[in-house]
């Protein structure tokens, strides 16, 4: 996957006086003194002409002006798409610039970029998906070598979405009622493609190619009855993928709670959104149609679809989803169609995700619950902490428990047999739809 992102800022130079000139003052007035003290008129001379450098660039305002920024970011090979390369126009009517760029929430490093139109060029491996603040930079112009420089920029800062990694799946659960006419699963309404379904007789709207004429001549009842083989349609399944954006917990658990991306590791969302483009391919895959919503009020949405765009689009927005801002205790229950196969993303800590699983599932929708909490490094926790962990997750336990007793399929995103227990999942819900039937 290849990306492009820019933003760019115009800013009026606003000039004012740096301690430099303060120090020039101050520089000569004491070597000058030093001179007069030891009678050295060879000191005194060395100090006439900083004095006179000060002087002239105190009187010498530089004329106004405005300093460009461009952030431009791109990742140019697919096979690494965590690796993005970026880049910071500047053009100044200054001498000089003076840049502090940002990269991850952190200064990386402060630059000095000569007058005229140049580029500073950076390079950043990003360790997670999702949102992030790729490149932020602030700048100044300097003018007479130091005396005189202008007021900060704004802060310039460039977004970027990590795309996810894909995670190849076999078989997938689907959907209780299939519909349409173009999938890959059989139905049990007649149409082709699928299975032997049943001998009908031969009506207006048959197929000629369809009359099966042993049949015909073994149990047609009445002369000029003709019957016709009919097979099952294939249909496709509603798929309907739900991220739980509400917690972002890292695989340390010292980590949690804090705000440091290098020291989680591998985290919860991380895991959702490799889930949800993993599911959403295979089954686009089969020629299902999938749709994917957020439960935070803010987050993003799609509708059902199917198709190669239409995948395009869902690993766009997934790779868009961030972690729930203010009040994440709350949820909104998106729509669904009816008889879909959803698949609820989350670590099930609060208990809020699950209540909606059990629901939907009461409400006659296939229902698998995929657990995205990574595996848990305990190292540098103190008692009291590990004490406070263990309740957390025997709590958690609980609501898995909860989930599998309302026939809901638990699936751990981190299981080593993923696709054994995608497959296990797959079984149980035909076995369910044979007998319905």
């Amino acid at each position: 996957m290849t990306g492009e992102a820019r933003a760019g800022s115009r800013t009026p130079l606003r000039w004012r006086r740096s301690p430099v000139l303060a120090v020039g003052v101050a520089g000569a007035a004491l070597v000058a003194a030093a001179g007069l003290v030891f009678s050295r008129p060879d000191v005194v001379a060395v100090a006439l002409p900083l004095a006179l450098a000060s002087v002239w660039a105190l009187l010498r305002r530089p004329a106004g002006g405005r300093i460009g920024l461009v952030l431009r970011a791109s990742s140019q090979d697919a096979s690494r798409p965590h690796e993005v390369s970026g880049a910071v126009g500047v053009e100044a009517d200054a001498e000089w610039t003076q840049l502090a760029v940002d990269q991850g929430g952190r200064r990386a490093a402060l630059a000095d970029v000569a007058s005229g139109d140049r580029v500073v060029r950076t390079r950043a491996v990003l360790r997670h998906s999702g949102p992030v603040e790729l490149l932020a930079v602030t700048g100044r112009g300097v003018a007479q070598d130091g005396a005189w420089v202008s007021d900060m920029t704004p802060l310039l800062a460039l977004e970027w979405c990590a795309p996810p990694r894909t995670r190849p799946l076999g078989r997938l659960p689907i959907a209780p009622r299939l519909t349409g006419m173009h999938g890959a699963h059989e139905g049990s309404r007649p149409g082709s493609g699928g299975d032997f379904h049943d001998i009908h007789p031969f009506v207006p709207g048959d197929q000629l190619r369809r009359i099966d004429w042993r049949a015909t001549a073994r149990a047609a009842r009445r002369p000029g009855e003709l019957l016709v083989r009919r097979m099952r349609s294939l249909s496709d399944s509603s798929v309907v993928i739900v991220v739980d954006a509400a917690d972002d917990l890292g695989a340390v658990v010292a980590s949690w709670g804090s705000d440091d991306p290098d020291r989680t590791g591998p985290t919860s969302l991380d895991l959702a959104r490799e889930a949800a483009v993993s599911i959403a391919d295979a089954a686009i895959g089969t020629g299902d149609r999938v749709a994917y919503h957020s439960l935070s009020y803010e987050g993003p949405s799609l509708r059902s679809g199917g198709g190669p765009r239409h995948l395009a689009r869902l690993r766009d927005v997934v790779a868009a989803t961030g972690i729930a801002g203010e009040a994440p205790q709350y949820r909104r229950s998106p729509v669904v169609p009816a008889g879909s196969i959803i698949f609820v993303l989350s670590t099930f800590f609060d208990g809020v995700a699950a209540e909606l699983a059990m629901r939907w599932r009461a409400a006659g929708h296939a229902v698998v619950a995929v657990d995205t909490l990574p595996p848990m490094d305990t190292a540098r926790l103190s008692h009291d902490q590990r004490i406070a962990m263990r309740t957390l997750l025997a709590e958690r336990a609980d609501v898995l428990s909860e989930l599998r007793r309302t026939a809901v399929e638990v699936v751990s995103w981190s299981s080593p047999d993923l696709d054994a227990e995608m497959s296990l999942a797959a079984s149980r819900q035909r076995r369910m739809r044979a007998v319905r039937r």
